[in-house]
C-alpha cells in the first residue's frame, strides 16, 4: 500500500458554523420555495444545506412528495431526470448539467431499443441510474435498496433482461436465484475497488467490518461483511457491534455515516491507487454551483412530454412494489 488510509474517528462536539455561502443558499431556498435534495456521495457542504440526503429511492420518494415550486436535485442527471419524471409541472435544478453517469451512458437507448426489437418478449428491469429514455423502454425501475424485492414480483414466466448494472444484477441473480439476462454495464468508480487493495488495508484494521455496495464486483462483495445499498449502510453501521467499519463505496458515504453513527471509526474503502474513492461527475457539483442555481434558475431539467409518460410508469410501479 503506496498511501495511508483514510480513516475517520468518532466524531466529537458540535459541527461547524455554516458558512456565508451556506447561509446565502438557505435564504434563496425560502425565497424561491424550493427544496433540496442531496445524494449520499454529494461533497460534506452540500449535505449539510439539504432538506433531504439519501439514496435514490429514498430520493424518488421525496421528489415524489415534494411540496415545494421548486427541486434543487444534487446528484447527477439521471437523479433530476427522476425528480422531472415525477413532478412535470415543478421546476427542477441541477447544479451542473454536465454530471452524469458512466453507468447510465453505458446502455443508451437506442442500443436498448435494438435489442428488445432483436428479443421480443423480454421484461425489462432497469437498474434507476439510467436515462430517461431508457426508463421508458423498461417494464420497472429498480435501486440498489429494493432490486431484490422488485425482481422477486416479476412475473416468473417473463424472461428478465436487467440494465445497465452487470454487478448489481448478478448480485440480485445470487440472491433471488432468479436467472436475467445482464446488459455490460458497469458504475467506473466502484469496479476500481479490488480484493487486493482491501487485503492490504484488512491487514492494517483486522477488527474491522467491511460493508460494499452491490455495484462492486463479485470478488469484493464476496470479502464484505455486508453487501447493501448506500441507506441500508446506515442502519448495517448503527447496528453492527464492530467499531471500525470499511466502507467500500464512494467516499461521499462517509460524511452521512459520520454524522448518523458519530460514535464509530470510518475507513474509506481503497483502491490500488488511492485511499479512497471519488465520482468524478458527483463532484463536479459544487456549493458555488447550488447557491447559482438557485439564484438564476438555472440550469433547468426538461423531458419530452411522450418520454416523460412512458417512464412515470416503471418508476411509479416501482415506487408501489415498495411501498407494498
Amino acid at each position: 500500500m503506496n498511501y495511508e488510509p483514510m480513516v475517520f474517528a468518532p466524531r466529537t462536539g458540535a459541527p461547524e458554523p455554516l458558512s456565508a455561502i451556506q447561509e446565502e443558499i438557505l435564504a434563496l431556498k425560502k425565497q424561491r420555495n424550493a427544496v433540496i435534495l442531496a445524494h449520499n456521495y454529494q461533497i460534506e457542504p452540500i449535505q449539510r444545506v439539504a432538506d433531504f440526503v439519501g439514496d435514490s429511492l429514498g430520493l424518488s420518494y421525496q421528489a415524489q412528495s415534494a411540496q415545494a415550486d421548486v427541486i434543487l436535485f444534487c446528484g447527477v442527471h439521471f437523479m433530476a431526470e427522476t425528480a422531472k419524471i415525477v413532478n412535470p409541472t415543478k421546476t427542477v435544478l441541477l447544479p451542473d448539467l454536465q454530471a452524469g453517469c458512466s453507468l447510465s451512458d453505458s446502455c443508451p437507448a437506442d442500443k436498448l431499443a435494438a435489442y428488445k426489437a432483436e428479443h421480443p418478449g423480454l421484461y425489462v428491469v432497469a437498474y434507476i441510474n439510467c436515462s430517461a429514455g431508457v426508463k421508458a423502454l423498461s417494464d420497472v425501475i429498480c435501486t440498489s435498496g429494493n432490486a431484490r424485492r422488485i425482481v422477486e414480483r416479476v412475473p416468473a414466466d417473463r424472461e428478465i433482461l436487467f440494465v445497465p448494472d452487470q454487478n448489481l444484477g448478478a448480485w440480485v441473480q445470487e440472491k433471488t436465484g432468479r436467472k436475467m439476462r445482464l446488459w455490460p454495464g458497469s458504475c467506473y468508480a466502484h469496479v476500481l475497488f479490488t480484493v487486493r487493495a482491501l487485503e492490504a488495508l484488512k491487514a492494517r484494521f483486522p477488527a474491522a467490518v467491511i460493508v460494499a455496495h452491490p455495484e462492486c464486483v463479485t470478488a469484493v462483495r464476496d470479502m464484505a461483511d455486508e453487501v447493501c445499498s448506500t441507506e441500508l449502510m446506515v442502519k448495517f453501521c448503527k447496528t453492527t457491534p464492530a467499531s471500525q467499519i470499511i466502507v467500500v463505496t464512494e467516499s461521499g458515504m462517509i460524511h452521512r455515516l459520520r454524522r448518523e453513527v458519530p460514535d464509530k471509526t470510518f475507513i474509506a474503502g481503497p483502491t490500488d491507487t488511492c485511499a479512497c474513492n471519488d465520482c468524478q461527475y458527483m463532484k463536479m457539483n459544487t456549493i458555488e454551483k447550488v447557491r447559482d442555481a438557485l439564484l438564476h434558475m438555472r440550469p433547468a431539467i426538461e423531458v419530452p412530454e411522450p418520454v416523460r409518460q412512458a417512464a412515470f410508469v416503471p418508476i411509479q410501479r416501482m415506487l408501489d412494489w415498495s411501498r407494498a
